[in-house]
C-alpha cells in the first residue's frame, strides 16, 4: 500500500477546464490502492416537495470544484497530502421508488464503511441523509448530528408518505439512529406551519441555532455553543445548501431568503476541527436554477473545507 496520498491534478501542467471530470480533479477511487474519504454522488431527487432537480446536482458541483488548490490557509492543511481522497462516482439509485432508493444508499454506505472509507456525499435532495445516518449509526451506535439547513427536516410526512427531504430526522430520531443530547439545527429559518414545528422538533433532541443568531452573535460564538452541543462523540454533518441566503446560492428546490453567508457557513465548518467527523453529506444542488455557478461553487468549497476538517484531525491525532 502506498504511504504517500496520490492528489489532485497539476494545474500548472493540465488547464482547470481540462482534466478529469471528478471532484477537485481527483483520482477515481480504482486509480488508487485504498480511499480514506471517498466522495461518492447520489444522482436522486423524488423526494422533494418543490422544485425538482437536485438529481442533477453531483455533476454539477464536480464542474464547479476545479478551482480548487492543494493547501488550504485557513485550516493550515493539505487536505489531499494528509488523506487519500478519491472520487467514487455515483451510487445509481431507482428515482421511481424512494424505499428502494433509500435502501440502496444505505448498503453502498455499509459498504464503504466495511472497508475503512468515510464518505463525503454529494446529493441529491435531503431524503438520502437517513440512510447515510443509518449506515453511520449501525458502525458508531447513536451519533450526534449538525444539520446545516433552512428547514428543521423533522416533519412528520407530505402527503402521508413518510420519506421525503423534509423528514429524514425525524426517522432517523424515531428509529433510534441519533444521540438526543448531541444534536443541532443551524441556519433555520422562514415560516413553519405552526409553533408545535418547533416543539415537536425539541422533542426529537435537536437544539436550534436561527439564521437570525447570526446578526446577534459572532462566528466564534456561534461555533462555541456547535462544539458545547456536539460533544466529544461521532458526529455526522449534513449540509443542505439552502441553508446559505439565495444571493449565495441560488440553485436550490426550497430557496428562504435571510440565510447565511458563504463565509459564515465556511468559518463554522471550520469549527468542527477537533470533533470526531464520521461523514457528511451537502444535499440539494439543483444546477437548472443556478447562476453563473454560485451554488456549485459554494457547494465545492463546502465540500472542501469538511475535507479539510477531516485531513486536521488526521494530523492533529498522529502528533
Amino acid at each position: 500500500m502506498s504511504s504517500t496520498p496520490l492528489g489532485s491534478i497539476d494545474a500548472t501542467r493540465v488547464p482547470r477546464f481540462a482534466g478529469p471530470a471528478t471532484f477537485a480533479r481527483l483520482p477515481r477511487a480504482d486509480e488508487v490502492d485504498h480511499v480514506d474519504v471517498a466522495v461518492v454522488g447520489v444522482p436522486f431527487d423524488s423526494g422533494v416537495s418543490y422544485r425538482p432537480g437536485a438529481r442533477f446536482g453531483p455533476a454539477h458541483v464536480r464542474a464547479s470544484s476545479k478551482l480548487l488548490r492543494p493547501y488550504n490557509p485557513a485550516l493550515d492543511v493539505s487536505p489531499f497530502a494528509e488523506l487519500q481522497v478519491a472520487d467514487a462516482g455515483d451510487i445509481a439509485v431507482n428515482p421511481f421508488d424512494i424505499a428502494e432508493a433509500i435502501a440502496a444508499v444505505e448498503n453502498a454506505a455499509r459498504v464503504f464503511a466495511a472497508q475503512g472509507t468515510r464518505l463525503l456525499t454529494i446529493g441529491g435532495d435531503h431524503t438520502i441523509a437517513l440512510p447515510l445516518l443509518r449506515a453511520a449509526a449501525a458502525e458508531h451506535g447513536p451519533i450526534g448530528v449538525v444539520h446545516f439547513d433552512a428547514h428543521l427536516d423533522t416533519w412528520d410526512t407530505y402527503f402521508g408518505q413518510p420519506y421525503t427531504h423534509g423528514t429524514p430526522f425525524r426517522r432517523a430520531a424515531e428509529e433510534g439512529l441519533l444521540d438526543p443530547r448531541r444534536c443541532l439545527h443551524v441556519g433555520i429559518r422562514g415560516p413553519l406551519y405552526s409553533p408545535a414545528d418547533l416543539t415537536d422538533d425539541g422533542v426529537l433532541g435537536f437544539q436550534v441555532v436561527h439564521s437570525d443568531d447570526y446578526q446577534d452573535a459572532t462566528v466564534a460564538s456561534v461555533v462555541e455553543r456547535m462544539r458545547a452541543r456536539l460533544g466529544d462523540g461521532p458526529v455526522y454533518v449534513s449540509v443542505d445548501i439552502d441553508v446559505l441566503d439565495p444571493a449565495h446560492a441560488p440553485g436550490t428546490g426550497t430557496p428562504e431568503a435571510g440565510g447565511l453567508t458563504s463565509r459564515e457557513l465556511l468559518g463554522t465548518l471550520r469549527g468542527l476541527v477537533g470533533l470526531d467527523v464520521v461523514g457528511a453529506d451537502i444535499v440539494e444542488v439543483a444546477p437548472a436554477y443556478d447562476h453563473a455557478e454560485l451554488t456549485g461553487v459554494a457547494a465545492a468549497h463546502t465540500a472542501y473545507e469538511l475535507l479539510s476538517v477531516l485531513a486536521r484531525n488526521r494530523r492533529d491525532a498522529a502528533r
